[in-house]
């Protein structure tokens, strides 16, 4: 990322790794963070699992994951890679034949658990079909499903159990000369997952896919999830993050993306900048904010809105937004464009005047951008 000179405290110095590729998306290196999730229908629902990745890809999604457990998934595996938008990993576990299956039907990326996969020789035959068919691997350790010699050694799972189960299986790649592979340590708790991930960060340099695992429901799940890879992206660890929530797969996808944004470590969309309310708000903020999130999820292209109920703020954050509202009295508020007042906006009227100056905005940004690109060519 590029530093700020002028806000020193803002830089994250990301972690050298080499990149790999998850069918045309580069991952580690240079390239952006990126963001992924898991299906969560059937997979022989070809339909019902097409959708899921679409409104996935529509959301932002970079990868999404397909659990592949058994032949009927395998078969439907194929035409899902061939229509999906974004490239697919298949999710193995246990069945070893799988794995080569997935290899054959498409996919970009294998994800295998070492704990669960088999022997070294199962191992062995995963790897030889993701290279004659330009598969990535991840190696994904969980906590709850290491091996049961680390367990005896360990006597639980430890965070140390973890990276050595990860090292084991780097080892196993590498000596057949495999290395377009990324890895996770993941665990439920947020503790041994972040101390799994900065030891392991320190021993390679292959790519690292961030999660907490089973987090939980929407609002514990995306608490866990900020707290553990929020304060590891911060350290500079981490080259694609998935956010596992009992929740819809488009809500794994926004709050990656509002981690990653929160950090200035992907810009996509609207950034709402709103206050919590009070007896002082000169309009409904929080329903004002709820609808507006809403209305302007089709808006890709980074920017900002500042939207605050009074000017004991207001008038502050908007000069550091692209658009802003700041609640009034006698029923209007004031409109604000790259930080200078415009004008007054009546508060009945002033959803659908922000949602098209937000449109406005995002139009000229984006001719820009394309003026800025041409010019370089």
């Amino acid at each position: 990322m590029s530093l700020n000179h002028i806000r020193p405290w803002r830089n994250i110095y990301r972690r050298k790794s080499r990149q790999i590729m998850v069918g045309a998306v580069p991952v580690g290196g240079d390239a952006p963070i990126t963001v992924q999730t898991m299906t969560n229908t059937l997979t022989p629902d070809v339909k019902a699992t097409l959708a899921q990745v679409q409104a996935a890809a529509d959301a932002g999604a970079d990868i999404v994951r397909i659990s592949v457990p058994d032949q009927d998934s395998s078969r439907a595996l194929k035409e899902i890679c061939r229509e999906s938008p974004v490239p697919i990993v298949a999710d193995i576990h246990f069945h070893y034949k799988r794995g080569i299956e997935a290899a054959e039907a498409g996919a970009a990326c294998l994800r295998i658990n070492p704990g669960n996969i088999g022997s070294e020789d199962r191992i062995k035959e995963v790897i030889k079909a993701a290279r004659d068919h330009g598969c990535s691997i991840r190696i994904g350790v969980n906590a709850g499903s290491l091996e049961k010699h680390l367990l005896d050694k360990y006597g639980e799972p430890t965070p140390d159990a973890m990276v050595e189960s990860g090292m084991d299986h780097i080892k196993i790649l590498q000596d057949h000369d495999f290395h377009e592979f990324k890895i996770s340590c993941k665990a439920s708790d947020v503790f041994m997952a972040t101390a799994a991930y900065q030891q392991l960060a320190d021993l390679t340099d292959a790519p690292i896919h961030l999660g907490i695992t089973e987090a939980g429901g929407l609002t514990s799940g995306t608490i866990k999830s900020a707290i553990g890879l929020g304060n590891l992206l911060w350290m500079g660890i981490g080259d694609t993050i998935r956010v596992s929530l009992s929740a819809d797969p488009v809500e794994e996808v926004k709050v990656g993306y509002e981690i990653l944004k929160s950090l200035g470590l992907r810009h996509r969309g609207v950034n709402i900048i709103s206050c919590p309310s009070c007896a002082r708000q000169g309009f409904d903020v929080i329903k004002t904010v709820e609808t507006l999130e809403a209305r302007l999820e089709h808006i890709k292209t980074p920017m900002s809105l500042s939207i605050i109920g009074c000017v004991v703020n207001g008038p502050g954050e908007a000069l550091m937004t692209d658009v802003g509202f700041t609640g009034g009295g006698n029923g209007a508020g004031m409109i604000y464009l790259a930080g200078k007042q415009s004008h007054k906006m009546s508060n009945d009227q002033m959803v659908d005047h922000i949602v098209e100056q937000v449109e406005k905005k995002a139009a000229e940004l984006d001719a820009a951008s394309a003026a800025e690109a041409q010019a370089a060519e």
